[in-house]
């Protein structure tokens, strides 16, 4: 994969999902995340910004690693669908699992669809960076 490749999906990764979870957590559902425990004092924006550029380098370099069937759209929602569900089991089910939650299903809900809005852009974007390779 090339330099340029890895740049752009890291910067849309990293800027889709800032933006979303800004959004998300501290915009829309500030209140229902503090109820839930989520936050513990004021949000670190440095270092969450930091994790999600590496979480961004680390996809974009994986993707093309993998080469399923399909179209790069397909194989970039197919991608996102085994990651996001990884980031699922490794971010919600964990945090719900380290302490006690109030109100753990509407947690549990919102998260699930926070990650699919979040990973299903992801997997749109990361199709759209890789749509002229074709796979034999």
């Amino acid at each position: 994969m090339g330099a340029k490749k890895l740049i752009s999906g890291t910067a849309a990764y990293t800027i889709c999902t800032f933006f979303l979870a800004v959004v998300w957590h501290v915009l829309l559902f500030k209140e229902r995340y503090e109820s839930f425990g989520y936050f513990e004092g004021e949000p670190d924006f440095l270092l969450g910004l930091l994790t999600i550029v590496l979480q961004g380098v680390l996809l974009c370099a994986l993707f093309p690693m993998l080469k399923p069937a399909g179209s790069s759209f397909q194989r970039g929602i197919r991608f996102a669908l085994i990651t996001g569900a990884f980031f699922w089991t490794s971010h919600v089910l964990a945090f719900v699992a380290k302490q006690q939650v109030p109100g753990a299903s509407a947690f549990v809900l919102m998260e699930t669809l926070y990650l699919a809005l979040q990973f299903g852009v992801f997997g749109l974007i990361i199709g759209f960076i890789h749509r002229e390779e074709k796979l034999i």
